[in-house]
């Protein structure tokens, strides 16, 4: 019987990816047997600090992708949100899933949309990506860094710790906690992140695995991530500062927005393009492009250089 290993992290949110796809793979390979290797990454352990103090989204998938080196396992699934533009030698997100809702999650327990939050009210959020879009909308926001599994988030916003907190939507969606979003947060407020709400599924590029891979793949999402990806890595895949990309089929081809900002909300520099679906990557790195001669080039050097 043939074998595939997966590796994810132990999250509720990642188990759950994992086991989705290990179900979809039976179900394309009848016979296939699929097991988990659970594995604990740098990004799970360090629960005290910003991801952008402590290496950023990198940290979580780094030990997976050392599994699949040393032959531990064969896959890893990701929420593509978390995975660096650029990939090691070797390894490809080589099947991504349809894309689930991209947008950003208001979830609060007494107030009904985001425009309603008091005057100095107290949101979480752990993305930098997010706090510069509060703090561009609502510059009197006291925003705070929240970490931790979505659980974890949900019941510090229970305890009373947060007038508010923003999360993914299809995470919540995922684990069954979709009653919990409070508003859908429109992208012309909160613009989505690369990759947010796709399941990528990352591997040593071997014909083996594409074959198996194959049935997984969803077109319209992979032309999408591209463009989006393609942003990212002409802005500059190690980048500290808050980033947003969305990519939507529109019009027969695709519609590219794109966001850069300062952690305080200001300045931000926003643009958006359209072109063909299969000059994605062309598309994502045209719009990098403008917002870098409108100023972002200046802002990212800064945000770049070392503190002090």
């Amino acid at each position: 019987m043939e074998l595939i290993r997966i590796a994810t992290r132990r999250s509720p949110l990642a188990l759950w990816q994992a086991n989705h796809v290990a179900d979809l793979l039976k179900e394309a390979h009848p016979g296939l047997e699929v097991v988990l290797v659970p594995v604990v990454t740098q990004g799970d352990r360090i629960q005290d600090r910003p991801l952008s103090q402590v290496g950023g989204k990198g940290l979580f998938i780094k030990e997976l992708e050392v599994a699949m080196a040393e032959d531990r396992a064969d896959l890893a699934v990701h929420s593509m949100k978390d995975v660096p533009a650029e990939l090691p030698e070797g390894f490809a997100i080589t099947a991504v899933l349809p894309r689930a809702d991209p947008r950003d999650a208001f979830v609060s327990r007494s107030h009904a949309r985001f425009e309603h939050l008091p005057h100095g009210a107290r949101v979480g959020t752990s993305s930098q990506r997010r706090q510069c879009i509060l703090k561009a909308a609502r510059p009197d926001l006291e925003i705070h860094p929240l970490r931790g599994n979505v659980e974890t988030r949900l019941a510090r916003l229970d305890r009373g710790e947060f007038a508010a907190i923003i999360l993914a939507c299809a995470g919540l969606t995922r684990l069954g906690l979709g009653e919990r979003i409070t508003e859908y947060l429109d992208p012309s407020l909160s613009l989505p992140a690369v990759g947010q709400g796709i399941v990528g599924i990352e591997c040593r590029t071997t014909a083996r695995l594409a074959r198996l891979l194959a049935p997984l793949e969803h077109g319209p999402t992979r032309e999408c991530l591209t463009a989006e990806r393609a942003f990212a890595a002409r802005l500059g895949a190690s980048c500290t500062s808050p980033i947003a990309g969305h990519a939507t089929h529109a019009d027969g081809g695709l519609a590219l927005a794109g966001l850069v900002g300062a952690p305080g909300g200001s300045p931000v520099y926003h643009d958006a393009l359209a072109g063909p679906t299969h000059a994605a990557a062309t598309l994502g790195t045209r719009l990098a492009e403008r917002l870098l001669a409108a100023g972002a080039d200046r802002l990212l050097a800064t945000l770049r250089a070392p503190a002090g």
